[in-house]
């Protein structure tokens, strides 16, 4: 029966239509129903390993995201719950793909990336609140939020100088030292931020940025997780386009090339220097464009959102899912927020309502929304030891050979049929 699917397309189609339809009936239907969000959301990951071809599956994961979770999740109370929990599905898979340029192509440990999230949120979260007339001789603060837009690519920008100065000095060093370096320049960064209060306030240090200015669009204010989940997905589609393209092209070789074998890499003739830097600057770059959103949807930063956990967390999600993976690190960021955000809050909330009945007797301490920690270690652990390669590994495209061959043949036929006629002439 698998085989009879897997060789007929047609029937894939019908199989998945059918379950599209089914989950998405579900979550309208249900006043809130967290299984049947996770089914519809399964059915990108059930897309993923049909025998369409890219371009299909771009056009029904589209289709999907667009169109039929936000109008199935509608249906009940819980609606801006779940596109909360996509929004920020969204956030951390766009920082994880940043990452996954850092450690997955480039293979330079970082265990400092979410300082460049801090950059990008606080870049704009200083100027779209009355913080910056504290140090601004010009201009009136807070900026409106239609220059949300044009943060986004300031975030990217300032978050880019950034990693470009934390990679300057680290290039001398590798492993070990390079996470302990990274490790360094997180902490850095984020005691700047909370000591950055005097002599001149630039941050507000620990109290944070409050009450940071909602983008505009057309003259809206975009304030609901609704609203942002099209932001997030928008920017999204940009960032994993982008991810793709440098994968295989110039640059994306080379990080791989340096990743297996420096010395090997610069005999090659790529310059370690320029391709390191390179991998810093774009990886920072996407995680200080979602820093910018990330400030603007919660209206609110400080610097207890950007500790070593959050490096640590998203490391773990490139790792869950497969260094180097694009599918990979999406399905393992996603599996990861998903599940902290809201299967082991439901899960807890289930257990305690079992407790208040006199079902079960569980101790507080022992809630699995409080063993967060204890619960991403031992997954960590599992996969370490039985799939050390990730959910869906790193694949290398495959060429025919005789294909190339052939090419190759042409093209030397043409160059002498060109040589022999500029001879004639």
């Amino acid at each position: 029966m698998l085989a009879k699917v897997k060789e007929n397309k047609l029937l894939q189609g019908i199989l998945l239509a059918l379950y599209v339809l089914v989950t998405s009936l579900s979550l309208y239907l249900a006043q809130k129903s967290v299984v049947a969000f996770l089914l519809l959301l399964f059915s990108l990951f059930l897309l993923y390993y049909t025998g369409f071809s890219a371009k299909m599956k771009w056009l029904a994961g589209s289709v999907v995201l667009f169109a039929l979770l936000p109008f199935a999740a509608s249906g009940g109370p819980a609606y801006e719950s779940y596109m909360e929990v996509a929004t920020l599905v969204g956030i951390y898979i766009a920082m994880a793909l940043g990452l996954n340029i850092v450690v997955g192509f480039a293979g330079l440990l970082d265990l400092g990336f979410v300082a460049f999230f801090a950059v990008g949120a606080y870049t704009y979260g200083i100027f779209a609140t009355a913080q910056a007339n504290n140090f601004m001789p010009f201009g009136q603060y807070p900026l409106s939020g239609g220059s949300f837009w044009v943060f986004l690519l300031l975030g990217c920008l300032m978050a880019a100088i950034f990693g470009v100065l934390l990679g300057v000095p680290v290039l001398r060093v590798k492993g070990d030292y390079l996470a302990i370096v990274t490790l360094g320049f997180g902490e850095i960064i984020r005691i700047v931020f909370n000591n950055l209060d005097k002599p001149v306030n630039i941050t507000n240090g620990a109290m944070g940025l409050a009450s940071i200015k909602s983008p505009e669009l057309f003259g809206i204010t975009l304030n609901n997780s609704s609203q942002f989940y099209y932001i997030v997905l928008v920017i999204l589609l940009f960032v994993i386009f982008g991810v793709k393209r440098l994968e295989y092209s110039k640059i994306g070789r080379s990080w791989k090339a340096v990743r297996e074998n420096e010395i090997a890499a610069q005999a090659m003739g790529i310059h370690l220097v320029r391709t390191k830097l390179l991998a810093f600057a774009i990886g920072a770059s996407f995680s200080g464009m979602m820093g910018v959103v990330f400030a603007a949807k919660q209206t609110f930063v400080d610097p207890t959102s950007f500790t070593l956990l959050e490096s640590i967390t998203i490391l773990v999600m490139v790792i869950l899912g497969g260094m180097g993976s694009v599918p990979g690190v999406i399905l393992g960021a996603a599996v990861m927020t998903i599940l902290n955000l809201q299967v082991l809050t439901e899960i807890t909330n289930w257990l305690n309502q079992l407790s208040l009945n006199g079902v079960v007797s569980i101790p507080d301490a022992l809630s699995p929304a409080k063993m967060q920690r204890f619960i991403f270690g031992g997954i960590l652990i599992l996969f370490a030891i039985y799939r050390p390669q990730g959910l869906i590994p790193a694949k290398n495209p495959k060429f025919n050979e005789a294909e190339l061959k052939a090419k190759e043949q042409v093209k030397t036929a043409q160059t002498e049929e060109k040589d022999e006629k500029a001879c004639g002439a």
